[in-house]
């Protein structure tokens, strides 16, 4: 089965298969050209999450700042 995309994944798929990837590269039991597969898998997954978080961070932020009465505005991510 082919890996879904990172920036395809929810934030909670990205973070498990991070941490799956971690236990393995940990182990040592895997060698050093399947090691750096998994290695760029786990930035490309790292990269990901963290976008993921910072989005909601800002339309959490978004949501505190405005008060009862201030109009509703759209979030719209970065498109990068």
């Amino acid at each position: 089965m082919a890996s879904k995309k990172p920036e395809n994944m929810s934030f909670e798929e990205a973070i498990e298969e991070l941490d799956g990837l971690v236990n393995q590269l940990e182990g040592g039991d895997i060698g050093l050209d399947d090691a750096l597969k998994k290695f760029e898998r786990g930035i490309a997954l790292a990269r990901a999450s963290q976008k993921k978080l910072t989005e909601a961070e800002q339309r959490v932020s978004i949501l505190l700042e405005n008060d009862d009465n201030a109009p509703l505005s759209e979030f719209t991510p970065d498109s990068n």
